[in-house]
């Protein structure tokens, strides 16, 4: 047989040593017989027992990247069994090429099954669920050992950073009074005009002031507060940490004998339980003067009748509801961006995945604990 009819890959077996003989053009125009001769080699090395392997490429005349990922695909599969292999005469300008593609700068693509709709649903569905289970023990664990961490730091409480909690309070407290002013401010503003656009239509254009009063000091207020600090404070915390993790200074805490979980997660996780209330006391507070303000303006409600009416509408308990719930948002909210900070890999792509996780996963968990709260609240008449 002469060399231009040799296949492009023949494989023959001598006693443990499988070799494989390359021929001809490994280009993009042989891709697909290409693969099909790697095909049949991988499935001559599960024939038998092999613990060597040659691959002479000596015959090889044309080589281009399909060819380097075909070879590469080729030697990833004989490490995987444990076969030691070499490759010869494969010629000199080839090489670097080869060298690149098996250095790792590509993923080899997983071959495509063909499965039905349904059971790919199915599998979708238990996949998720899996991952979900998988995400609540891990944020379990981290709960877990932000307590232990704040255990050694109430029996020595010289080891707390006062320092950093400040810093992490002015950012995150300080820094946010400007824009949660400026949207719960808003948000009253809206709900007012709303209110008393359809309750004038039954004359009841004084019911407004109920409305924004319990809205914003029960639910609205703290709400709004929590998922902004969530987006702001969340994801800065998530980006740091994950930063810290990318250059290994998380590492390089351990290795000196200090706790991240101490000197990292617990400052910035008190600075939120400081500041969430705080802010939200300032953003109920806007959003009644807002609401207030449209009354007057749209609703022909003077400044005096509206205190009066807010007076009357609502008790101390409604504001207590909303502000028991502040720290406990607050805390959700540092606990999933520093965990998912904490997760961060080794990439860019890493950093930006587990910040957006962080800001999806604070929302979501924001607002089912405060069904859970307005629950247990309607639950003991408060």
């Amino acid at each position: 047989m002469g060399a231009a009819e040799a296949p492009l890959l023949a494989t023959a077996r001598h006693g443990r040593e499988l070799v494989f003989v390359g021929n001809g053009r490994w280009v993009a125009g042989q891709g697909r017989a290409l693969e099909g001769g790697v095909d049949t080699a991988l499935a001559e090395l599960k024939v038998g027992a092999v613990e060597t392997a040659r691959l002479d490429l000596s015959g090889v005349r044309g080589f281009d990247t399909v060819g380097a990922v075909m070879v590469d695909r080729l030697l990833r599969a004989l490490e995987v069994a444990g076969v030691r292999f070499q490759i010869v005469g494969l010629e000199r300008r080839f090489r670097p090429l080869l060298d690149e593609i098996v250095k790792g700068s590509h993923d080899v693509p997983p071959r495509r099954h063909h499965v039905n709709a349904v059971i790919g649903g199915i599998q979708l569905v238990g996949q998720t669920v899996v991952n979900t289970g998988r995400d609540s023990l891990v944020f379990l664990s981290f709960i877990g050992a932000v307590v232990a961490a704040l255990l050694r730091v109430i029996v020595r409480p010289q080891t707390f950073r006062g320092t950093s909690m400040v810093y992490h309070l002015e950012r995150t407290g300080l820094r946010a009074v400007p824009i949660i002013a400026l949207i719960t401010f808003l948000i009253g503003c809206i709900i007012a005009q709303q209110g008393i656009f359809h309750f004038r239509k039954f004359g009841a254009t004084t019911y407004v002031v109920d409305m924004v009063g319990i809205l914003t000091l029960r639910e609205l207020g703290v709400l709004i507060v929590s998922i902004m600090v969530a987006g702001r404070s969340g994801s800065a915390f998530t980006a740091e940490l994950g930063s810290m993790r990318m250059r290994e200074e998380v590492d390089a805490l351990r290795v000196m004998g200090f706790d991240p979980n101490e000197v990292l997660v617990l400052p910035r996780l008190v600075a939120l339980i400081i500041a969430v209330p705080l802010l939200t006391f300032i953003g109920n507070m806007c959003a009644l003067f807002g609401g207030g303000l449209v009354a007057w303006l749209y609703g022909g409600i003077s400044p005096e009748i509206f205190l009066n009416r807010l007076q009357e509408a609502i008790a101390l308990n409604t504001f207590e509801v909303g502000m028991i719930k502040a720290p406990f948002m607050a805390a959700i909210v540092g606990l999933i961006a520093c965990m998912e900070g904490m997760r961060v890999g080794g990439s860019a792509e890493s950093l930006g995945a587990h910040t957006t996780a962080a800001v999806v996963k604070a929302i979501f968990l924001v607002i089912v604990v405060d069904g859970l709260f307005a629950m247990f609240f309607a639950a003991i008449d408060m």
